[in-house]
């Protein structure tokens, strides 16, 4: 008699072979900031607007003071925004007033610009900040980068608004400053040394945006 022979194993009773682990290496760690929007941010007030033919220094002092004059800087400038700083202290840079006064003056022209060089960006890179979102949305008119070290740099601080306006605090004397509304001879002088550290200074991927 003829035996019927065994039928034979489908190929799903084989058993499932394992693929290789696939190992990812990150080019960079990113940030993803978002603000805590519980509770509304007190706004701020910009100091009196000073006439453009007024070339008087103001000395000021304080967090407040420094907050207002920062802002009315910001304000004035119709063109462009150079701000040297430490890390962008948040205290004085990361607040709804100093984004909006920005984005404003970004959009109003394509052609208008904003400059930030740090010499330390691993603070805003890990906590976040309102102008590095601002450098990521609007990466074309927005840029942040970091002072290098091996070349000459400035000791002191400073935000200076087109060619006229500026406001210079010391190292060691951050929550002090000079304001110059209108100076145009000492306000170029910032932009020299601003344009001389910014032709070395580096990108930084981690401030880059990160792809959805």
């Amino acid at each position: 008699m003829h035996k019927p022979s065994a039928p034979e194993p489908r190929l799903d009773d084989q058993p499932a072979c394992e693929l290789p682990a696939i190992e990812f290496v990150a080019q960079g760690s990113f940030s993803i900031y978002n603000p805590d929007n519980s509770r509304p941010a007190t706004a701020w007030q910009p100091a009196a607007q000073q006439p453009r033919q007024n070339t008087q220094p103001l000395r000021i002092s304080g967090i407040a003071s420094l907050r207002s004059h920062t802002l009315a800087l910001i304000q004035q400038a119709q063109h462009n925004l150079c701000i040297y700083s430490s890390d962008l202290e948040p205290w004085l840079y990361n607040h709804s007033c100093i984004q909006h006064a920005c984005t404003q003056l970004l959009l109003s022209n394509p052609r208008n610009s904003l400059r930030i060089l740090l010499h330390d960006s691993s603070r805003i890179s890990r906590e976040g900040h309102r102008l590095l979102a601002l450098s990521q949305r609007l990466s074309s008119r927005c840029h942040i980068r970091t002072v290098n070290l091996d070349h000459a740099y400035a000791q002191d601080f400073w935000l200076s608004a087109d060619d006229c306006g500026l406001l210079v605090r010391q190292a060691q004397q951050l929550q002090t400053g000079m304001v110059y509304y209108h100076d145009p001879a000492r306000a170029l002088q910032n932009l020299r040394l601003f344009n001389a550290m910014w032709d070395v200074s580096r990108a930084d991927i981690n401030l880059r945006s990160m792809p959805l």
